[in-house]
């Protein structure tokens, strides 16, 4: 018994969300049966998870467009992201100029901006790719940027003593500094940029899982809906864990610094 207490209490961070959810789901499927509501109302888990299974096919084939425009966008959000920060960072004139329209465009409705960036790019892979990079962009050069600025002086100055240039200031002090901001940017933007996608999709697309969540609502195939949902749920997972990998690949001693500190 202190064996199974003590392994509960080393993995309780990862048991007690995996609890919760199991009693969410028990009573979820109760309350459907017990109340016997339609399937075109709310289906129950195991419906979902036989259409999960049945249409795994169908929803492949879907996840791997709006897979292609999530990652296309997300990678080119984290370069302009980085090229606009390190700019905000050179220049302080620069900076005070573009960051107040950085967050007048967190206020525009995305609903809005779809259908215009279909009028402008068609009705291609272009307007959800941009999507993509309109939802994204803004918490990577953020944090970005907000952490070159905290940099050590002390660094900086002693890199200028050896007479380094400023892309050599940059490449050895300020980005290594500040990278842990920037991926912990690019956590944020890896939960968005499925649903960037997802929008795109809404307005616009003759293929992607918003097209199909769009395509099965209006027949209320309400277990394909909620289907449609749990892929996107776990891709978006996987896609931020994909960059919790990355980090720990590139600076490793991240980790081993933070294990030291608790």
């Amino acid at each position: 018994m202190e064996k199974i207490g003590t392994y509960l209490k080393k993995h309780q961070k990862l048991i007690m969300p995996m609890v919760t959810l199991c009693l969410t789901f028990c009573l979820w499927e109760g309350c459907v049966k017990w109340f016997q509501i339609p399937l075109y109302v709310l289906p129950a888990p195991s419906k979902i998870v036989m259409a999960i299974i049945k249409q795994w096919d169908v929803l492949w084939m879907h996840s791997i467009v709006t897979l292609k425009e999530a990652i296309l966008g997300l990678l080119a959000a984290i370069l302009l992201a980085m090229v606009i920060a390190i700019c905000m960072d050179r220049s302080k004139t620069f900076r005070l100029s573009i960051f107040p329209h950085l967050v007048v465009t967190q206020t525009v409705p995305v609903m809005i901006l779809g259908p215009l960036f279909a009028i402008w790019l068609g009705f291609g892979m272009a307007p959800k790719i941009l999507m993509v990079i309109f939802m994204c962009f803004f918490p990577i050069v953020i944090a970005f940027a907000d952490a070159l600025q905290e940099v050590d002086q002390n660094q900086v100055n002693l890199l200028k003593s050896f007479g380094a240039n400023k892309w050599q200031i940059y490449r050895y002090v300020k980005i290594p500094a500040a990278a842990t901001a920037l991926f912990s940017g690019c956590k944020v933007a890896a939960t968005y940029c499925i649903g960037g996608a997802i929008v795109g999709e809404w307005l616009s697309a003759s293929a992607g899982l918003g097209y199909y969540m769009i395509r099965v609502k209006n027949g209320y195939m309400l277990d394909l809906v909620f289907a449609t949902v749990v892929v996107i749920i776990l891709w978006s997972l996987l896609l931020h864990l994909s960059v919790v990998w990355i980090e720990r690949l590139v600076f490793p001693y991240t980790k081993k610094r933070k294990g030291r500190t608790k």
